[in-house]
């Protein structure tokens, strides 16, 4: 790079953290999850305003190479965080309503987005229907888990029953959600070595059977200290990197890699080492994450958005909202949970943030999604994950305490002192 093009890359880096840094703390005194405020950053500094003028001056093509490099190794390493705090362990005494809860909050948004799909090809034509129609089936059924995590700690629900069920619930379809993208992807890749896909079989295998005792001895070790190493950190990022490595060769994104290998970290005996790892971890990825809403805000658009696109919006966004509420409500109730908190679950699963832009930048990549209905997505994406905060203080104001009734396992059926 040429000594003009490192002074704008660095004045592009200090700007973008300094509007994420100021976006996100004013839209937290709202109320507001940071992230919607980080995500407004990317799309202000997009061609949004001034017909794109300030995104063509700050960023040329040949500063947005090195931002798009800097932005994936965050969304690795935030995959690699969202693997890594999920905990199968929350799901012990709740499989009944987690499963039930998943399954309707993927099931009914998935079957109303395939629908939506087939509306939507009227006005992008896809090369790919079958893909298209799955991929905008998935892209609304998605639940962010780590944007729910964050949710249920600042309003003091993370150790309720309801934050229990919601974490169980949003980390089942997370998994699913990503097993399903990787389906999408390898349909719709194009390259012709489809039989790469194949290899994650073993991969997952040699995963669970080799590298996870591997990586429960080092942590181990490194807590007869009582602290996470530096060698050890380094050597589980290392690895969370490889892993991203060898799922693009493949043929799968990178992000299925660091996805999985932040779930394959041993929980067992190490819980304080990876509260540490994922302190450390975080640390890094709130530096990178803004570059990536920067980059992915280059490319919506919303200058040109008329009748038919606002259309398309309101449509997008009914599906979403009224999918995933409607679909955990109902499996919830389903389930014994009372009205309150199965609807403030529902009210819950509709959060997306960062892992809907993922997804979207994916579909972006494979050409399933034209510059436009991308920036629609992004739209829902914003909405979706802002709404979350005042109607779950509208349906939740007063928690409910959900108990099991005595001499049981599952809680099912729930009851509850109040509805």
């Amino acid at each position: 790079m040429t000594s003009p093009q490192v002074q704008l890359l660095f004045l592009d880096l200090a700007l973008i953290l300094l509007l994420a840094r100021c976006l996100g703390r004013l839209l937290s005194m709202v109320g507001q999850p940071p992230v919607v405020g980080e995500i407004l950053a990317g799309v202000l500094l997009g061609p949004t305003l001034l017909d794109g003028a300030v995104a063509d001056a700050l960023f040329p093509v040949d500063v947005r190479v090195p931002l798009t490099g800097m932005a994936d190794i965050g969304v690795a390493l935030f995959m690699f965080v969202v693997g890594l705090e999920i905990d199968v362990s929350s799901l012990r005494g709740r499989g009944r309503v987690t499963a039930m809860s998943a399954f309707g909050s993927t099931a009914v948004p998935f079957l109303l987005g395939t629908a939506l799909a087939l509306w939507l090809l009227r006005e992008h034509d896809s090369a790919q229907p079958v893909a298209f129609v799955a991929f905008v089936g998935l892209s609304v059924s998605v639940t962010a888990f780590p944007v729910l995590a964050r949710v249920l700690a600042d309003r003091g629900l993370s150790a309720t029953a309801v934050g229990g069920i919601a974490l169980a619930t949003a980390a089942v379809v997370d998994v699913v959600a990503w097993i399903a993208l990787a389906g999408v992807q390898a349909s719709a890749g194009g390259d012709g070595r489809h039989w790469r896909v194949a290899l994650i079989l073993p991969y997952v295998l040699l995963m669970l059977l080799v590298v996870r005792p591997l990586l429960r001895r080092a942590l181990l070790r490194s807590g007869t200290t009582g602290r996470l190493t530096a060698a050890s950190c380094g050597t589980v990022l290392i690895g969370a990197l490889l892993s991203a490595t060898a799922t693009e060769a493949m043929g799968m994104h990178f992000i299925f890699g660091a996805f999985l290998f932040g779930l394959v970290v041993p929980r067992h005996g190490t819980a304080g080492l990876r509260t540490e790892l994922l302190d450390h971890t975080q640390r890094i990825t709130s530096l990178l994450l803004p570059v990536y809403f920067v980059v992915a805000g280059l490319r919506v658009d919303l200058s040109g958005l008329g009748a038919d696109e606002l259309l398309q919006l309101g449509a997008i966004l009914l599906v979403a909202v009224a999918g995933k509420f409607g679909g955990t409500y109902v499996a919830a109730r389903s389930q014994g949970l009372p009205a309150r908190p199965a609807a403030a679950l529902g009210v819950l699963m509709n959060t997306r943030g960062l892992t809907e832009l993922v997804i979207l930048g994916i579909g972006l990549q494979l050409g399933l999604l034209d510059d436009t209905l991308y920036s629609l997505m992004v739209v829902m994406a914003v909405v979706t994950t802002a709404m979350t905060g005042p109607l779950l203080s509208r349906v939740y104001a007063r928690p409910v305490e959900v108990q099991r009734p005595a001499g049981t396992r599952e809680p099912d059926p729930l009851r509850a002192s109040s509805v």
